[in-house]
């Protein structure tokens, strides 16, 4: 496969990783950035194919990362939303 002018390198992930990394899960965002930073070398090297599987690759674990973040969030506020509701009722006794 050549790489002509109008061709233009897989979409890297880079910031949305990053921001996963910070925000949702440590683990899993830093595979998002360590993929995502693959793309363009690859790109500009001529291997497309590694390019599009990095920037697959970083879609992947920066989703998981995003995803267990939210989760993670959601089960706290459960947690807190419960635990505000027990010692709200323990006063009535």
């Amino acid at each position: 496969m050549e790489n002509n002018n109008n061709q233009r390198p897989p979409k890297t992930w880079l910031v949305e990783s990053i921001l996963a990394t910070l925000f949702c899960c440590l683990p899993f965002g830093i595979a998002g950035i360590v993929n995502a930073s693959k793309v363009e070398s690859r790109f500009y090297a001529g291997d497309f194919e590694s390019a599009e599987r990095y920037s697959r690759e970083a879609k992947r674990w920066t989703l998981v990362s995003f995803w267990i973040g939210i989760g993670v969030i959601a089960i706290y506020l459960i947690v807190l939303v419960v635990g505000l509701a027990n010692t709200r009722g323990s006063y009535y006794y």
